[in-house]
């Protein structure tokens, strides 16, 4: 019961999908972000049911890349892309740590972060589009390695601020457990992309992703002084679009 409770507490903050009302708690916190890859992992299914389903349907292209799209959103409730935004904003104001972590806090949305939305919208329709059907698989591995290097950053790297939902998950967090959850998770990510589109694909996404790890802890570092929850939403969103994206390319290089 105890690992369901955490299982739930993980859903219901990081997906929209239906749980049972659980009481916050110490013990139930403590191994949430153990199953937070889960997520990403539910997603890839959604996207090979969905692939199945649009081939059989004969969906139009842009129809098919137009879901695809909102697939993740939808499943997420956008809280990884309102990270992502929010640091946008905070980046492109090129003003001082702590200003930065203002407008991290500050509910309005910026002309950069309107822009850089349909920016990565459309490049992940891109990328999305030049999936095969039958390769959309590779999404499962995707979408379950970039949460869990996310995870394994909550827990490791420094902290810009003292209070925040990025605090609170890795205060509660078993750090011990959660990094070999995630350990778990990335190699199962890895196999799952190799299974599904190949070896060069694998390589290619797991390279992406690393190089978007590193410097995702350098400009933290760097720039705000650490992690925060809408820094590792940033992480995120950049992971799954340029694991996509070099997904897109190992196929296209293939191609007849």
């Amino acid at each position: 019961m105890r690992w369901l409770h955490s299982l739930a507490i993980a859903f219901s903050m990081y997906s929209k999908i239906p749980m049972p009302r659980v009481p916050w708690t110490d013990e139930g916190m403590k191994y949430a972000l153990c199953f937070f890859p889960l997520i990403g992992l539910v997603i890839g299914g959604i996207y090979t049911v969905f692939g199945l389903g649009a081939a059989a349907l004969r969906l139009p292209e842009t129809v098919r890349i137009c879901i695809g799209v909102l697939i993740p959103l939808a499943v997420t409730g956008g809280i990884h892309m309102d990270g992502y935004l929010d640091t946008v904003d905070a980046r492109c104001s090129f003003d001082s740590r702590e200003k930065k972590l203002e407008i991290l806090k500050d509910p309005h949305t910026g002309a950069f972060a309107v822009i850089r939305c349909g920016m990565y919208l459309l490049g992940f329709a891109a990328a999305f589009g030049m999936i095969p059907a039958e390769k959309l698989g590779i999404t499962a591995g995707i979408f379950t390695l970039s949460r869990a290097l996310s995870g394994w950053a909550v827990v490791t790297f420094p902290k810009a601020k003292k209070d925040g939902l990025a605090v609170s998950f890795s205060k509660s967090a078993s750090e011990r457990a959660v990094q070999i959850s995630m350990g778990f998770w990335a190699a199962a990510a890895l196999a799952l992309t190799a299974a599904a589109g190949g070896m060069a694909a694998a390589a290619a996404c797991g390279a992406a992703a690393a190089v978007m790890f590193l410097s995702y802890r350098r400009m933290a570092v760097k720039e705000f002084g650490g992690m925060t929850g809408d820094l590792a939403g940033y992480f995120l969103q950049r992971a799954e679009l340029w694991q996509l994206a070099a997904a897109a390319a190992v196929f296209a290089a293939v191609s007849p």
